[in-house]
This record gives structure tokens, sequence and C-alpha cells, in this order.
């Protein structure tokens, strides 16, 4: 199902129709409101907190075994996934964020976002290991991919979901779209009358 969070933010003074390359994002940002890549979007657990629970919040894919990452993917019901394939993907995604257990080294929760950098983003593959569900980090993620969509200016933020994990995102602020928009896929597959 196709959710959309209709969030919008007023956009600064200083950006305008020209190209703006978009300074790289520190590896862990702070609960305050003052960041720029944030504005006000509130996090309800702070970087400092995952931290003392043995959590590392990472941006980027510097430091991601793709490997342990394709296996977490499998771990929640994901196909298996070429590791070249993901490479890849990742190389045209515009924001990655995942936490990574501190004793193991490991990936355990993960979320990304593509989209046009302007108006548009999309949040793919949110995953967290079952091991480590329901103790925050799924929430923390998307809380964290959020704020940096928001404070890009980015105000058009959709994701797609099974309908069985629907309840997770609603208190994040997605919504089914207020506009009634339903969400199509292409299928090689043809419908065939007999």
């Amino acid at each position: 199902m196709l959710l959309r969070g209709a969030i919008s933010v007023p956009l600064p003074r200083c950006l305008n129709f020209r190209q703006v390359r978009v300074p790289t994002l520190p590896r862990k940002l702070s609960v305050a409101s003052s960041s720029p890549y944030g504005g006000d979007y509130p996090l309800s657990v702070s970087d400092t907190a995952l931290e003392s629970r043995g959590f590392l919040l990472r941006r980027g894919v510097e430091g991601l075994d793709l490997e342990e990452l394709n296996a977490v993917f499998v771990a929640v019901g994901f196909p298996r996934r070429d590791p070249e394939k993901i490479r890849l993907a990742l190389e045209h995604t515009q924001a990655v964020l995942w936490v990574e257990h501190r004793r193991t080294q490991r990936p355990v929760a993960f979320a990304r976002a593509t989209g046009d950098g302007v108006f548009n983003a999309i949040i793919w593959d949110v995953v967290v290991d079952p091991s480590f569900q329901g103790i925050g980090l799924g929430k923390a993620v998307i809380e964290r991919l959020v704020k940096e969509l928001l404070g890009r200016g980015i105000s058009n933020i959709a994701l797609y979901s099974e309908p069985r994990v629907l309840g997770f995102y609603r208190p994040l602020g997605f919504i089914a779209d207020p506009d009634g928009i339903r969400g199509m896929v292409y299928s090689k597959r043809q419908n065939k009358k007999k």
C-alpha cells in the first residue's frame, strides 16, 4: 500500500532554481532542532540514548556489509538479493540510514530513500532484524530519514508498506494518500481471458 506523509515545511530563502550542491551529512545528528538538516521534526529517542544501549546510527554506505544487510532482508521475509544489485541500488539512493549493533558490528536496522532531490522522495527497504524488533530501532530510523528529507526541503514523502505493518507508520505521520491516489506496479504478466 502506498502511504504518503503529508508534511510541508517552508522552503528557505536561499533556495532557488539553480543547481545547489547538498553538503555531506554528518554520521550522527543531534536531537536538537538546530540542525540544518531537519528543522523541528521530533525524535522519540536521542542518538546518545541509542548509543548507551549499544547501537550506532550510520548515514551512508560506508562500513555497511552488503552480505550482512542481505541477511537482514532475508530474515524479515524479503527475497535474497544479488549483492551487486544492492550496491548499484545504493549508488542511486539519496539517503541511507542504518543502525549498527556495536557488539557484533552488524547492521540490525536499515532504510533508504530515493527521489528527485527537490519535491518527492520514496522510502524503501525498511527492515529491522527480528531479534531487535520492538525496541524502537525502526522508529528511530524512519524519524531520522524523514527529518533529513524535510531538512532538504522535500515535503512529498511516500513509502510502500505491507498491510500488516501499516500501524507502525501511522504514528510517524504517514497516512493513506488523502487524495485517494493508489499505487500501481507494472507487471509483465498479462491477464488472459478464457
